[in-house]
């Protein structure tokens, strides 16, 4: 028999059973639309992450503290702080440096006298607003002097305006951080952006000595004002080596470490730090890639069970077709062929409801984090790939075991 007579066979015969048909695609069908949907999320926030360090550019240096002695990211999250403004300064004296923005960052309540809401405060200079492009829309951005004195001014994000001020103007307004007062000079462009979920126009900008007098004094282990961070602009990228090394040796010789003595700070080129997020991100897609997989391989094992019941149930009709001529392998295709089919349109149906979903993930207002899923061919090529050879892989046993039936056993079944 031929593989088209087969084919026909097997479609009439799914379509003659349109429930059972219909519910052996359900698991194929939420299994595919699930890898689709949970994916395009994880590829939506490794987008979102290419595109803010896009937007920084890949000539930026961080230079973070740490705790001295151990090596991972994780060592910053409690570390004890060294790092102060005159490192900051002494860094930007090197040849190949343009500037550097010093950084100190927190949660903080932020209200006017009805509204409030939390944003993150970025305490910084002037440099703030060119090292990470946050230009100011309205008003101006912090000035040098405004560092000096430990002026209690802020600029804030668009979206944080917005929350506070609806339409009205905020330039001129005070509104209160932590209980403080403070005076908006400014209001930054909208960048549109997320990092790690977070909205990047969910933050205020505060000169970084107000911060450490009157936000959150911390103090390095030598008394001075501490600094978290300092993000270093270099001349260009390909010099990014070379300043990196010229920073540990300058920094070195500051903070008197000893040659057998661990550093207590560490240097991110971009290209690491977006090294290290594409890691994350693919994990995460992974992760959610096999999580929505479990549904496929419960679709699959649906497909089988059906596909049994059907070969129980067709017994006689194998019998005589058998009788009549059909060979072993004819029976054999016929139940591929269902099964592959199965999972083919359940697939189908899944790639339509899975991109449905991702649409409506993208286009649903979350507030300050906001969601981003990306639909790329390659998922969708997995996801059907998949769900086929589950469907097939599904199909074999029921397929031997309806080919290796007597055909007189068969006709005498029921």
């Amino acid at each position: 028999m031929k593989f088209v007579d087969s084919f026909f066979i097997a479609i009439r015969s799914l379509v003659a059973n349109k429930l059972r048909s219909s519910l052996t695609m359900l698991g194929i069908i939420i299994g595919v639309g699930a890898v689709i949907s949970l994916m395009s999320i994880g590829r939506g926030a490794e987008a979102s992450i290419m595109s803010t360090f896009e937007q920084m550019g890949t000539n930026v240096i961080n230079v973070v503290s740490k705790t001295p002695g151990v090596s991972t990211l994780a060592a910053m999250t409690y570390s004890n702080l060294s790092l102060t403004l005159d490192d900051a300064e002494a860094i930007e004296r090197l040849p190949l440096v343009t500037m550097v923005a010093p950084v100190n960052e927190n949660y903080v309540d932020i209200a006017t006298g009805e509204e409030s809401t939390v944003a993150v405060v970025e305490a910084s200079t002037p440099e703030f607003e060119v090292v990470y492009n946050y230009p100011a829309e309205f008003g101006r951005f912090i000035t040098e002097q405004d560092v000096k004195s430990r002026a209690s001014v802020v600029v804030l994000g668009s979206e944080i305006a917005e929350d506070l001020f609806d339409t009205e103007d905020p330039v001129g307004q005070e509104v209160k951080i932590l209980g403080r007062d403070f005076t908006v000079v400014g209001v930054l462009e909208a960048k549109g952006g997320q990092m790690m979920g977070g909205s990047m126009d969910s933050i205020i900008v505060v000169p970084i000595t107000t911060y450490q007098v009157r936000l959150f004094p911390r103090q390095t282990i030598r008394g001075e004002d501490a600094v978290m961070s300092l993000s270093v602009q270099v001349v260009d990228s390909v010099y990014n080596d070379e300043v990196s090394e010229e920073i540990t040796e300058l920094l070195r010789k500051r903070h008197r470490i000893a040659d057998d003595e661990d550093e207590d700070f560490m240097i991110i080129t971009m290209e690491q730090a977006l090294g290290l997020m594409q890691q994350v991100t693919g994990i995460f897609t992974i992760v959610l890639g096999a999580i929505a997989g479990i549904s496929l391989l419960v679709g699959g094992i649906g497909i089988m069970n059906i596909m049994l019941v059907s070969v129980t149930e067709r017994t006689r009709e194998i019998g005589i077709r058998k009788a009549v001529g059909a060979r072993r392998r004819d029976i054999l295709m016929q139940f591929l062929i269902e099964a592959a089919t199965l999972s083919a349109v359940g697939g189908g149906i899944g790639i339509v409801g899975g991109w449905a979903v991702s649409y409506l993930i993208s286009h649903i207002d979350t507030g300050d984090i906001p969601l981003n899923a990306v639909v790329t061919p390659d998922i969708v090529i997995l996801a059907i790939s998949v769900s086929v050879f589950i469907g097939l892989a599904s199909g074999v046993y029921p397929a031997m075991r309806a080919a290796s039936l007597n055909p007189i056993d068969a006709l005498h079944y029921g």
